[in-house]
């Protein structure tokens, strides 16, 4: 299992090595991984593709998907690509999209050709002030009778 996205992140299983994966029927968001330190970090992967899917056997895995060549171009080779997947427990097509979406925003995929940000913009939510978003603690004086 590997952990991705932002914060305690979502439970992938994987990575395993998309040559020999065989996918399931099932819908789940997909991560395609790469070690770009494998001599110095083999623990250690980059994402360079991310989507998401109503039936991973569907997809046309491991390199008919409409993506692969881009993958292997960026691996170097067909062996070095890892896939990581993600079953959303009760999980709708929206969720999964959000999930996708969450991700692009964080790792910006090389072979992804749309691309999201990660931050809110004034202009989306508009300001917001109020006096619990001041600092956590205030500097008070010592009472001058204690």
């Amino acid at each position: 299992m590997i952990r991705l996205g932002s914060l305690a992140g979502y439970p992938f299983e994987g990575p395993r090595v998309l040559a020999g994966w065989t996918p399931k029927a099932v819908p789940a968001v997909y991560a395609i991984v790469v070690k770009p330190e494998a001599d110095t970090k083999p623990d250690t992967y980059a994402v360079i593709y991310v989507d998401h899917s109503d039936d991973l056997s569907a997809e046309r895995f491991p390199f008919n998907h409409r993506r692969a060549a881009s993958w292997v171009r960026r691996a170097g080779d067909r062996w070095k690509l890892y896939i990581c997947t993600y079953e959303v427990p009760g999980g709708l097509r929206s969720h999964r999209e959000q999930i996708a979406r969450e991700l692009l925003a964080i790792y910006h995929p090389s072979c992804n050709p749309k691309q999201y940000e990660s931050s809110w913009r004034d202009e989306w939510i508009g300001e917001y002030t109020a006096p619990t978003t001041g600092p956590l603690t205030t500097s008070r004086e010592p009472d001058a009778g204690a």
